[in-house]
């Protein structure tokens, strides 16, 4: 219910030019394990670290709300903001997303993003926004975003996602 309830902020979030391109999902049980499970592998697979501690907060966790854009177009004020003099086509090169994207709507997305994570707070339930399950969800296609960032959420007597190792 909670990340429900969190999606649901993410979606009335303000957005620029009032256009809306995020998009969530849920995932709990045998998903979240899942991914975990790739999470380790993906960071083994690259070399790159602490994949295989945040997949040890994910397994602990019985729900991820997934958060990210999609097909998400430019705003066109042409701020350089994204790297380039004007604002080019979003999505023309695919790394761990899709890329680039505008800062306007990245910006949209933190914005989702920290309405999500206040309202787990509001609801006394502790979570994390982390990059490693975004980059691991999109690859496994759980959700379908150029952009995203998981959010685990713990019900527990510690916060297992400040408290580790």
């Amino acid at each position: 219910m909670v990340a429900e309830l969190m999606a649901i902020s993410a979606r009335t979030a303000p957005k620029a030019r009032g256009q809306d391109y995020v998009v969530t999902k849920v995932i709990e049980g045998e998903d979240c394990l899942a991914l975990a499970e790739e999470m380790v592998k993906f960071g083994e697979r690259t070399g790159k670290r602490d994949f295989d501690r945040d997949a040890a907060n994910v397994r602990n966790s019985p729900v991820v709300l997934l958060i990210g854009i999609k097909d998400a177009k430019t705003v066109g004020l042409n701020c350089s903001a994204c790297g380039a003099e004007k604002c080019i086509e979003p999505n023309t090169y695919e790394g761990e997303f899709s890329g680039p994207q505008c800062a306007f709507r990245l910006l949209d997305m933190g914005i989702a993003l920290g309405s999500a994570a206040k309202m787990s707070s509001l609801l006394n339930v502790d979570n994390r926004i982390m990059y490693r399950a975004g980059v691991v969800a999109r690859q496994m296609g759980l959700i379908d975003a150029d952009f995203v960032m998981g959010i685990p959420l713990s019900a527990t007597g510690k916060n297992i996602y400040f408290d580790r190792k």
